[in-house]
């Protein structure tokens, strides 16, 4: 077992980051994770799980360009790093670990 422990929420944080390969930021992890998930996310969560995954180094940051429809603001970019993917790996050999352990009846209820 991986000495790593994700949340529900901050795995769906991270794969939907490294779904948007380059282009995460705030509201545009918010809008795929809605869209994919039909699951409503606020803007504070996100910004919470975004800082505790970079905190453990799962995720890195930067900015981009500043530009005029943001009032000058820039955003901030978020990848997954090479930490992060291991991570990620470690936490799906564990999931699929459980779902082969569960024996075939169980489903047939």
């Amino acid at each position: 077992m991986s000495k790593h422990h994700l949340g529900e929420f901050e795995e769906i944080v991270m794969l939907t980051v490294a779904i948007l390969d380059g282009k995460a930021y705030g509201i545009a992890i918010i809008d795929e994770i809605e869209n994919r998930l039909k699951r409503k996310v606020s803007i504070g969560s996100i910004q919470t799980v975004l800082r505790r995954l970079e905190k453990k180094g799962y995720l890195s940051s930067a900015f981009g360009e500043s530009t005029q429809e943001r009032g000058g603001k820039r955003k901030r970019y978020f990848k997954v790093t090479n930490f992060g993917i291991q991570v990620l790996r470690e936490t799906k050999e564990q999931r699929i670990s459980l779902w082969n352990a569960v024996p075939n009846i169980s489903f047939n209820n």
